[in-house]
């Protein structure tokens, strides 16, 4: 099932969840796979986070801020009342269950929509809720065809700063395994750490994900290097037709260089025209620069649950559905920001009686 699912996103994988594991969650208790079978045949798998934090449980998807992507594992005969089955064995098992949260995932796709349906099924408030927008880009064509189809500016920068950089003794270094691989690691790590980003809140989650990505074949490094110094860096992770670029940083010193332009359009040549990729994911967040780079953008979002049946549940559903109404209110009168899938965001409550 993990294997099968890895070929859509590496996020649904073994690898990447062993490598969000042992450097993320140091305490395995709170770490639950939940399986369903029947007749020998497994029908769903759901990696979950179980933790008390007062009196009640709470479970989510085993996802954090490094995940793009989340969705249960389910097989073709797999329905929502077997994931309603499966939730009423979790509710069971961590008694009392007070709240579900599962995200970030594709609204569009079978696993979501079991999963909302599931809730309601067992009898749990689902209410779902936007996480970020999503910029990608489908390759039907070779790297100078979508060159051209970018804007005039993206292509001068390139070619300007190309020549610039290059007069300055400036090079650029692709990293997919070997010998320079530690290097690399290193040199990604100097460039964060004088970027603009804030840092990072868990190290060995990158560092293992780097080397977990050089041992399957999916690594793509960039450095840009200016006088033997790492002045930018990015990760891009390519597998089963698909090129996710996961992170990049670059030194605000030489950012008149473009060296984060350049690594992009190197990392994009050689996703194009090398490993003939088909979608090009800028995975989270609708920064302005993607879209210099991407033609299409699409949104992932989360489910939260409430249960009726416990005390710190029914108050977190009274919370919900005020939030939402205010929220609808000043949508209405024009105060917020909507999404294409807004009216996902505030639903009335559903219609289901607490049991």
């Amino acid at each position: 099932m993990f294997d099968e699912a890895e070929r859509r996103y590496i996020e649904h994988g073994v690898y990447w969840y062993r490598t969000l594991v042992d450097a993320v969650f140091s305490d395995r208790s709170q770490v639950f796979i939940y399986v369903l079978q029947r007749q020998g045949q497994v029908r769903l798998v759901l990696p979950m986070l179980l933790s008390r934090p007062k009196k009640g449980w709470r479970a989510s998807s085993l996802s954090n801020y490094y995940t793009a992507i989340y969705e249960p594992l389910a097989s073709d005969a797999a329905g929502e009342a077997d994931v309603a089955e499966l939730l009423d064995l979790v509710r069971k098992r961590h008694a009392p269950l007070d709240s579900l949260r599962f995200s970030p995932m594709d609204p569009q796709s079978r696993g979501y929509r079991l999963l909302l349906e599931g809730l309601r099924q067992a009898h749990f408030f689902a209410y779902e809720y936007f996480c970020f927008g999503n910029w990608f880009q489908r390759v039907d064509a070779d790297w100078a065809a979508y060159l051209a189809t970018r804007e005039g500016a993206v292509r001068s920068t390139i070619k300007r700063m190309g020549k610039k950089f290059a007069a300055a003794g400036g090079r650029l270094q692709l990293i997919c395994e070997g010998p320079e691989l530690e290097t690399g690691i290193a040199a990604y790590e100097q460039v964060y750490r004088a970027s603009w980003k804030t840092d990072e809140p868990y190290p060995n989650f990158v560092r293992g994900l780097i080397r977990m990505c050089a041992e399957r074949g999916w690594l793509r490094l960039g450095v840009a290097w200016l006088a033997e110094q790492p002045i930018a860096a990015q990760i891009w992770i390519v597998s089963n037709g698909k090129a996710d670029i996961y992170k990049l940083a670059y030194h605000e010193d030489f950012k008149s260089y473009a060296p984060g332009t350049l690594l992009t359009a190197m990392l994009m040549e050689q996703a194009i025209d090398r490993d003939g990729i088909a979608e090009i994911d800028y995975l989270i967040g609708d920064d302005d620069y993607k879209r210099a780079w991407m033609a299409e953008r699409r949104e992932r979002w989360g489910i939260v649950a409430y249960n009726p049946r416990t005390r710190h549940g029914l108050l977190g559903l009274g919370r919900e559905s005020i939030a939402r109404r205010v929220k609808y209110m000043l949508d209405k009168l024009g105060f917020r920001k909507t999404h294409s899938l807004a009216k996902r965001a505030v639903p009335a409550l559903p219609t289901q009686t607490p049991p």
